[in-house]
């Protein structure tokens, strides 16, 4: 077989992929589909758009198989319907246009220097005080992380004793403490976070029914007194922006504040020690290595090694699936 350079062709306009979603999100064009205009000058005139512009998105789109084209007329796939259409309660727009932002897509185009210094090279990139950000993404994820936290909240209600008193690490949106205290009346959360960021919680909070339940303890992760005697902490997507050392500092500081036979959750992309399996987990990497000073999706074994260090007793690895990431179950 001769080599063939289609899949790097494919690979270097991969970018336009990326575009051609967030352009479409942008203008609204799942939306525009599902509320009956499926002609091109039809989703034109509503997205206030050229009808040549529609014409060649949509295309594009009906190529990337997030629409379907049949004499003319654009539909929706069963995809695009769930996740991209604006009046759907699992709409995922937000988290296409935080992820498409100018500085994730700055970060990528950075790749090269970040390799060489090892984190990413972006400017003035502190993710631990950039406010702003992690606004968006809290506006952002929150759908997206809906289903994950219930995921997880069955797995905590499936796994021993109930939980009282439960602490939420970087809760950001909330839903992972949000799901925990609808699945148990008796819960209490208490959510750390940035104060701004917080907002977005509260509100959540309110929304579910359990703002009573929900308190806030705003500021950073590493330096807010959590207080003690915790039945269960939850550590959603937090170790993967952070070096090693900081997160055995940080699980000290969790398992100080469990009280004995408490249970901390983490939930993040564990890659297999090949690094390469399975793809989205240890793709992830990638996106830390562009974004954080340090980060990196760690091994089951390093994760492992870390709360062993920390003092728990054993820890348990859970699917969560259908999404690519796990949870471990770590017991004072």
């Amino acid at each position: 077989m001769m080599p063939n350079p289609s899949l790097i062709m494919d690979t270097v306009r991969a970018y336009q992929k990326t575009a051609a979603l967030s352009a479409a999100v942008t203008l609204d064009i799942f939306t525009t589909i599902a509320a009956g205009a499926q002609t091109a000058i039809a989703i034109a005139d509503r997205s206030a758009a050229s009808e040549k512009g529609i014409r060649i998105l949509c295309d594009y789109l009906v190529i990337m198989g997030l629409l379907e084209k049949q004499e003319g007329l654009y539909s929706l796939t069963e995809d695009s319907a769930t996740f991209l259409n604006r009046n759907s309660p699992a709409y995922l727009g937000g988290m296409v246009e935080w992820t498409a932002r100018s500085q994730s897509v700055q970060a990528s185009l950075t790749l090269a220097d970040a390799v060489r210094k090892g984190g990413t090279a972006l400017e003035g990139s502190d993710i631990t005080t950039d406010h702003d950000k992690w606004i968006g993404f809290a506006r952002g994820m929150m759908n997206m992380m809906k289903p994950l936290s219930e995921t997880v909240a069955a797995v905590v209600s499936a796994n021993s004793a109930q939980p009282g008193k439960v602490l939420d690490i970087a809760a950001s949106h909330g839903m992972y403490g949000i799901s925990i205290a609808k699945h148990h009346p008796q819960a209490e959360i208490y959510a750390v976070d940035w104060e701004e960021v917080l907002t977005v919680a509260a509100e959540n909070a309110e929304a579910a029914g359990i703002a009573s339940r929900y308190h806030l303890l705003p500021g950073s992760a590493f330096e807010v007194d959590f207080g003690n005697d915790y039945d269960l902490v939850l550590i959603p997507n937090f170790f993967h922006h952070f070096d090693l050392p900081t997160c055995q500092q940080f699980m000290e500081k969790v398992y100080s504040a469990l009280k004995p036979g408490g249970r901390a959750v983490t939930v993040e992309f564990i890659p297999n020690p090949d690094r390469v399996t399975p793809p989205q987990a240890a793709g992830f990497s990638l996106t830390m290595l562009t974004m954080t000073p340090g980060g990196d999706a760690y091994t089951w074994a390093e994760f492992e090694q870390i709360f062993h260090n920390a003092g728990f007793e054993r820890n348990e690895l859970v699917a969560l699936d259908p999404s690519p990431e796990r949870a471990i179950i770590s017991y004072k």
